[in-house]
C-alpha cells in the first residue's frame, strides 16, 4: 500500500484518461492520492476530484509563481475552499526564485516606462524585490490559514533556501511541512528534519544524474520522508520524458528501497503511515 502525496491530477494531461489513471494506479498498490492545488480554480478542481473519488484528496493553495496572477485579496476564498472535510493540507506554497521577472526585461512594459529614469540594474531589482516580496507575503498568509485550520503545509522551495526557512521558523512547533520533490544537500535535509519538517521524493531518485537525491533518501529518518510522483511531470526511470502518473510511485518507493536496503514492503508501509499521520488521512 502506497500514497502518492504529490500529484496534479486535475492539469489537463489527464483530462481524456483520468479513470484509467487511478486504475492503474490502484493495482500498482497505490491506494490513496494526494492532488495539490496550485491557484483557487486549480484548487476548486483538486477538491471536485475529491469528491468524484473515494481514494482522492486534496491539498489548496497557491503556488508561489502563480500568486501575481491571483487576486490580492485570495486568502477568504482559500480559506473557504480549505474547510472542505476532504482537504488533506494547504499548498503547494512556498518560494521560488529561479526564474525571476528581470531575465525578460527587454520585453517588460514596466522597464520599458522606467528606463528612461532608472538604470536597468536598478530596475531588475524593483522588479524582482516586488516578486519576491509577493511570494513571501502569500506565503506567509498560507502559513498563518494552515496554523489557523491545524493543516500542515506542502512547500515548494526553489533558488530560495535561506528565505523559506527564514518565514518558516517562526511556526515551528504549530505547523510541519513537507519539502516537495526534494534535491538539496543531506545538511539541508538535516536543518529542515531538526525543525520538524519533512521531505518527499519523486522519480527523480531514479535518474542516472541524480546521486545527491540518493544520497539524502539513504541518510533520512525512517518517518522522514514521503513519496510522491508530481505527475505529470518528472516520470521516473524506465518512462522518463513521458508523462508520469500516480502508478510511477512504486517505481519511486522501490529505488528508496534499494538505496536503504530494505525490502519495498518496509518502505511502503513506512511512508503510508508518515503521510497518514501528515495529512490525517487515518487508516
Amino acid at each position: 500500500m502506497l500514497i502518492d502525496t504529490h500529484a496534479h491530477l486535475d492539469y489537463p494531461d489527464f483530462a481524456a484518461d483520468l479513470d484509467g489513471v487511478i486504475a492503474r494506479a490502484a493495482a500498482a498498490g497505490v491506494t490513496r492520492i494526494i492532488t495539490i492545488g496550485t491557484g483557487l480554480e486549480s484548487s476548486r478542481r483538486a477538491v471536485a476530484l475529491a469528491e468524484r473519488y473515494a481514494n482522492v484528496f486534496a491539498v489548496v493553495g497557491i503556488h508561489p509563481t502563480n500568486v501575481q496572477e491571483e487576486p490580492a485579496d485570495f486568502l477568504d476564498e482559500l480559506r473557504a475552499i480549505a474547510r472542505h472535510p476532504k482537504v488533506a493540507a494547504i499548498g503547494e506554497t512556498g518560494l521560488d526564485y529561479h526564474r525571476l521577472p528581470s531575465e525578460a526585461l527587454p520585453s517588460s512594459p514596466a522597464f520599458a516606462a522606467l528606463q528612461a529614469e532608472t538604470s536597468e540594474d536598478a530596475e531588475a531589482a524593483i522588479i524582482d524585490g516586488a516578486y519576491k516580496a509577493a511570494q513571501a507575503e502569500a506565503f506567509r498568509a498560507q502559513l498563518d490559514l494552515a496554523a489557523e485550520l491545524g493543516l500542515n503545509v506542502v512547500i515548494h522551495q526553489r533558488s530560495a533556501w535561506d528565505d523559506t526557512l527564514e518565514l518558516l521558523r517562526p511556526y515551528t512547533g504549530r505547523l510541519r511541512g513537507v519539502f516537495h520533490c526534494f534535491g538539496n544537500l543531506p545538511e539541508q535535509a538535516a536543518d529542515i528534519a531538526a525543525m520538524g519538517h519533512l521531505v518527499s521524493f519523486t522519480g527523480i531518485i531514479t535518474f542516472k544524474n541524480a546521486p545527491l537525491v540518493r544520497e539524502v533518501a539513504a541518510q533520512v529518518a525512517p518517518d522522514g520522508y514521503m513519496v510522491e510522483t508530481d505527475c505529470p511531470y518528472l516520470a521516473p526511470v524506465p518512462f522518463r520524458g513521458q508523462r508520469a502518473e500516480p502508478a510511477h510511485t512504486r517505481l519511486v518507493a522501490e529505488k528508496i528501497a534499494e538505496v536503504r536496503g530494505r525490502s519495498f514492503e518496509e518502505i511502503a508501509a513506512a511512508t503510508t503511515q508518515t503521510a497518514e499521520h501528515f495529512f490525517r488521512l487515518g487508516n
